[in-house]
């Protein structure tokens, strides 16, 4: 018992698809997103309160919803940015959700996934968001610019255009400073560094990409796990990149299906949380090695990559489990969504002494 425990809190039914689920930070409230059966989007807010949720507000849209972040929007605005399955990029004030505030037509087909960086006072920079989608084009957008995106990394001429499913930004430790990490459906995963607008390093890891994330945004590089298909999740040292081999990294079998997603704990870097096709939860500590890198015999710098150890795991659902985040204030709680077309709320207990 002297292990993290991983507690179902509460649950609620809901009557559309769920996709996405994010906490209103400096909040007790989360935001839900999906669609409907009749084809419209579903975006509704529930408060946590006396162990129960209530919705507290509710907008049906005409398209549905894929995704959302809050990563770009000041604390004083929280400011919600969206991506539907037509490709359109919006922004919401959650007081009044008539109107967004700020919609841009992104893509061509469905956005998948989207990631914020700039805002919330994490990271220095400009507010940004960026968008991958099934056009296989990822895009960088700053909401104080309309229309058209601020960068645009699509396939040369020629090159086959392969359904982007995650994005992720790190490396925004300075102003000047920002990386985008993408993954796609045939294992691609390419890094590109916005401040030289290149493509910095590039990696197929064997099996669609469904989930890439860096344990903090706001510092220098220092791990990505990236999670895929046929139960695997790579965790990449990225403080060393040796330049033939890239990046040191480990591998490891979770689920037994499809890992949907990790998320690192806002309060430990080294903690992070992988959600299963099985509908099960697993929680993991990441420890460095003695050595983090390397010189070779010709004096060329590696990385070494260190390992992970599986605190706790529950089942938690039949089916997959669709999103899962961290509250970025109340250590431990978290709220995730399943495609039983329910929410639940989870509490991870002695997370503090690890």
């Amino acid at each position: 018992m002297d292990k993290p425990q991983i507690i179902l809190h509460v649950q609620k039914p809901v009557t559309y698809t769920l996709f996405d689920a994010k906490w209103i930070p400096c909040s007790a409230k989360f935001i839900a997103l999906g669609n409907y059966a009749r084809g419209t989007g579903a975006l509704q807010i529930f408060e946590v309160s006396h162990g129960d949720i209530k919705m507290v507000k509710e907008a049906e849209k005409s398209k549905s919803f894929k995704c959302g972040t809050f990563g770009a929007s000041s604390l004083q605005n929280r400011h919600f940015a969206t991506g539907d399955f037509t490709g359109k990029l919006q922004i919401w004030d959650l007081e009044t959700l008539d109107l967004p505030v700020y919609s841009a037509q992104g893509h061509k087909e469905i956005i998948n996934c989207i990631d914020g960086v700039g805002g919330l006072g994490i990271g220095e920079g400009a507010p940004e968001i960026v968008t991958g989608s099934r056009d296989g084009i990822v895009k960088v957008w700053d909401p104080r610019q309309k229309n058209d995106p601020v960068a645009t990394m699509e396939p040369g001429e020629g090159e086959t255009k392969r359904d982007c499913w995650t994005v992720a930004f790190g490396d925004a430790f300075n102003a000047q400073d920002r990386c985008v990490a993408a993954g796609y459906d045939n294992g691609d995963i390419k890094l590109f560094d916005l401040r030289s607008m290149s493509l910095r390093w590039e990696s197929n890891v064997k099996n669609g990409v469904c989930c890439l994330e860096f344990d903090r945004k706001d510092i220098k590089m220092n791990k990505l796990v990236a999670t895929t298909l046929e139960s695997k999740f790579h965790v990449f040292d990225m403080r060393t990149q040796h330049p033939t081999k890239g990046f040191a990294s480990l591998s490891e079998k979770a689920h037994k299906s499809t890992v949907w997603l990790a998320r690192h704990l806002p309060q430990n870097r080294d903690v992070f949380m992988t959600l299963g096709g099985n509908g099960s939860l697993h929680l993991w500590k990441y420890s460095y090695p003695s050595a983090r890198s390397k010189k070779d015999s010709d004096g060329v710098e590696s990385g070494v990559a260190g390992s992970v150890e599986l605190l706790q795991n529950v089942t938690l659902s039949t089916q997959p489990v669709s999103s899962f985040d961290w509250s970025p204030d109340k250590l431990g709680l978290s709220v995730c969504t399943a495609f039983d077309q329910t929410i639940r709320v989870i509490i991870t207990t002695k997370l503090n002494t690890l």
